[in-house]
This record gives structure tokens, C-alpha cells and sequence, in this order.
């Protein structure tokens, strides 16, 4: 079954511009604002929506929106909207993506599609009735140049076998005062859950979770140790508190060689007897080019029908929350648990 939007234009012979409606003019809503008119060749800016009329104007007005609302559902319902993309809170993600399944348009939903794996599968259930896929998870860092290469050293076989995948992300400080560990594990880890699970072609068999005591009140980096199916090892440091900058690295290490990331600074500074060396406020700039990349993969989506090849998909969005909760079971219990997961439908293979 095609999209309205994609059978309408192949019918009439025409390749219009795509119009597209960002939900939430947050910083992320923002971003993906200024992409859409200026990364996105063959898309329009059409609707910036949000709760807040003067946050969604402002957005509107720096980009060029058509115009601006205030309730999302509607905006999903409009005849001039013909895809859209979420970056509204996080408990908004899941009924805007069935709304946006049940209005027949693509969407490229900001992670994480739920925080609960119960309702991630209602999204699945909803996209296989339909017998197509609609919802784009916006799990980046897939697109990104470094875990490009580090799948392809696995996958040209320069690693051998890979045994152990290391990983750390790291921010300035938390985004809230009430941030607590298990807050990392679901609000921060998802990127890592998924991107690892990518990056290794396998799934989660258990995780314990770890936190060490911090001198202050403020919450203290989580460790988790996760286990695949295929026997690999994989740890996970989210410090949310690191002080000195937003820093994300990973290696891979195999039998016959290992990879890693290198941080991302285009100089460094040599003065009074040391070396300089700076680092991000936050993940937009060091992701940039991969939201790019990820938001041109979603129009081709939309233009084409045709699921980008390295996009998640809600079944990876049920991935990743199925972890999440097994990793704050962990955490909370000390004891590791089984990462339990459904056997993956035909219609996401």
C-alpha cells in the first residue's frame, strides 16, 4: 500500500515539493526546522507546531514556515501537510506516531518512540494492520560517519570475530535537578542500545546496571554491562554529569584488530607549556551532519515508500525500551537481568 502523498504524485506524473510539518519548536524542533529548509533539497517548510503559538512563531519566522499551529493532531490531519516530523516531549511521540499512521503519513519520530515496550508494540501492531511502514525513528547516530566505518570493519571482516564493544557518553551536566540514574538508562542509553545493537548486527541477552557514589547531591555516571545473544560483551558508561564537555566515543574490539572513535575537533590549542583541546556544549553540533543525513533518508521515505536501509524502525524503538526497562531493573535490584524481547515480525526483518 503507498502513501496517499506518493500514489497521488506518481498518478498525476508530477515531483512536487514535499511539505512538511515540525511538531515541538524546542531546540530539536528548531534544528530539524533549519534542516528542512536548508539540507533538504525537494522539501518545504510548512507548519511549525507548537503548544506554545510564540515558540512555534519564532521558529516559523527564522525559517520560513508557511505558517504556524498549536495542536498537533490537527496539523497531522491537514490536506498541505504531507510528512511530518516529531520532536515534541517524549510522551507525546507515541500517540503522534499513531495518529500519523492513521492519517496515512510518513514520520520522523525523535527518539524515543515510547518509554514503555508495551506501548512501542501498539505502534507495530497499528503500522502491520496497515501493511506498511510510516514511523522513522530518529536514532541518528546510525547515520554517523564513525559507526559507518565501525560496521564496515565488521563487516569486510578487517576485525575478525568482535568480542567486546566499549562506549561512553558523556554530557556537561544533567538537564534537569530531579535527573536520577534510572533517567540515564531511559532517557540517555537508548541512543547507544540502539546504535550497538546496529553496529553488531544482534540483540540483547542480559544487563546489569552500576552507579557509583558521587561526593555532591548530583546523580552519578550509570555503567551497564550488556551481554548478545552471540556471546559478545558490551559496557556502556552515561555520566550525565561529566563537567568538561558532551563527549561520546566507542571502540570495538575483535580478535584480529580493533577500531575506534575518534573525538571530533578540528584544532587544538598548544599554549603555556599544554595542549588544548575543545569540546561540545551538547550533542548538535558533534550529530549535525548525521541528522542531516538521517532527515534526507526520511524524504527519500516519503517520496518513495522505500524504508531507508539503515533507519530504525518502531521495531527498533521496542528494542531499545525493552532494554531500557530491564537496565532500571538492574539498577534498582543489583542483580542482572534478562532482556526479554518478542520474536521479531516478518514485517521488520
Amino acid at each position: 500500500m503507498e502513501s496517499g502523498w506518493a500514489l497521488a504524485n506518481r498518478t498525476q506524473g508530477v515531483c512536487p515539493m514535499v511539505r512538511v510539518a515540525v511538531i515541538g519548536a524546542g531546540l530539536m524542533g528548531a534544528d530539524h526546522a533549519r534542516i528542512v529548509v536548508e539540507e533538504m533539497p525537494g522539501a518545504s517548510l510548512q507548519v511549525v507546531c507548537d503548544m506554545d503559538e510564540v515558540r512555534a512563531r519564532k521558529v516559523a519566522d527564522a525559517h520560513g514556515a508557511a505558517d504556524v499551529a498549536s495542536n498537533p493532531e490537527a496539523v497531522i490531519a491537514r490536506a498541505d501537510v504531507d510528512a511530518v516530523i516529531v520532536a515534541s516531549p517524549d510522551f507525546t511521540h507515541a500517540p503522534l506516531s499513531l495518529a500519523c499512521i492513521s492519517a496515512g503519513k510518513k514520520v520522523l519520530c525523535e527518539k524515543p518512540l515510547s518509554q514503555s515496550s508495551a506501548e512501542c508494540l501498539s505502534i507495530m501492531q497499528a503500522e502491520q494492520e496497515v501493511g506498511q511502514k510510516f514511523v522513522q525513528l530518529g536514532f541518528m547516530r546510525r547515520y554517523d560517519q564513525s559507526y559507518v566505518e565501525m560496521k564496515e570493519a565488521i563487516e569486510n571482516g578487517t576485525l575478525g570475530r568482535v568480542l567486546m564493544m566499549h562506549n561512553f557518553h558523556r554530557n556537561v551536566e544533567t538537564p534537569a535537578s530531579d535527573f536520577t540514574g534510572a533517567m540515564a538508562i531511559t532517557n540517555s542509553a537508548p541512543h547507544e542500545f540502539d546504535v550497538v545493537r546496529h553496529v553488531l548486527g544482534t540483540e540483547y541477552a542480559w544487563i546489569s546496571a552500576f552507579q557509583p557514589k558521587r561526593s555532591d547531591r548530583r546523580v552519578a555516571p550509570v555503567l551497564m554491562v550488556l551481554e548478545t545473544v552471540d556471546g559478545q560483551l558490551v559496557n556502556i558508561e552515561i555520566n550525565n554529569n561529566a563537567a568538561y564537555g558532551y563527549d561520546v566515543r566507542a571502540e570495538l574490539v575483535g580478535e584480529q584488530a580493533s577500531i575506534s572513535m575518534s573525538h571530533v575537533a578540528y584544532t587544538h590549542l598548544e599554549r603555556s607549556l599544554g595542549v588544548h583541546t575543545g569540546y561540545d556544549a551538547d550533542w548538535r553540533t558533534r550529530y549535525f551532519d548525521a541528522y542531516r543525513r538521517q532527515n534526507r533518508a526520511f524524504l527519500r521515505f516519503v517520496d518513495t515508500d522505500a524504508f531507508p536501509e539503515i533507519a530504525s524502525s518502531c521495531w527498533d524503538g521496542y528494542a531499545a525500551a525493552v532494554a531500557a526497562e530491564a537496565g532500571v531493573t538492574a539498577l534498582a535490584s543489583g542483580q542482572k537481568q534478562l532482556v526479554t524481547m518478542i520474536s521479531k515480525p516478518k514485517f521488520y526483518a
